[in-house]
């Protein structure tokens, strides 16, 4: 009787132990399994971190490039600009400097004789500034006084600052010798030529 209840006592220990190792083991597996999610999801979630940083990074490189070429672009574009303006003025400024009253008394003569050369330009007036006119009239009128006497006429005109236009009565047509009619001639030839500098100076 004793031997049977010793044997019952060990098969109850013996289960009860094996049993608990099983749970034990189990609690083990799932805590490992548990670990290893939670690692993987962290390197994971570190992967994402690093390759957002990284194209923030990138984005902000690329902003930093392309604001540094915007205001290269910005400086090229002001230079030019400031350089044309100051070619402007230059140009005008030595346009109407070359128009002196001996240069007005050579060349309008010149031009009205290539003008009256076309049977079809009757009554044509030689428009000037009023201070040029007051300061060679007398001149330009005995150079061209047969073709005053055909129709030609010297009037003042104040929107001529220097130079002069050759117009038929009327304004229908006009050819125009203004300082600033061919200052902005000149200056039309040679800002694309300014233009074409600087983008040459850009990629040196």
């Amino acid at each position: 009787m004793e031997i049977a209840l010793q044997e019952l006592i060990d098969k109850i220990k013996s289960d009860g132990v094996g049993a608990g190792e099983k749970e034990a083991a189990a609690r083990i597996e799932d805590a490992n399994a548990s670990a290893e999610k939670i690692i993987a999801d962290a390197k994971a979630e570190a992967a994402r971190l690093l390759a957002e940083a990284r194209d923030e990074n990138d984005r902000m490189v690329r902003a930093s490039e392309d604001a540094i070429r915007q205001a290269g672009r910005n400086q090229l574009i002001s230079f030019r600009d400031s350089v044309t303006k100051e070619l402007d003025a230059v140009i005008g400024e030595a346009v109407a400097e070359s128009y002196s009253k001996e240069t007005l008394l050579a060349l309008i003569p010149k031009v009205v004789e290539e003008w009256v050369k076309n049977p079809d330009t009757d009554d044509i007036e030689v428009l000037l500034g009023s201070d040029d006119l007051s300061a060679i009239e007398g001149n330009l009128t005995a150079v061209l006084k047969e073709k005053i006497s055909a129709g030609i006429t010297l009037r003042a005109d104040d929107s001529v600052e220097s130079g002069f236009r050759i117009a038929a009565k009327g304004g229908s047509a006009y050819y125009d010798y203004s300082a600033e009619a061919v200052a902005d001639l000149l200056s039309r030839y040679l800002n694309p030529r300014v233009a074409a500098l600087m983008k040459e100076a850009s990629k040196a």
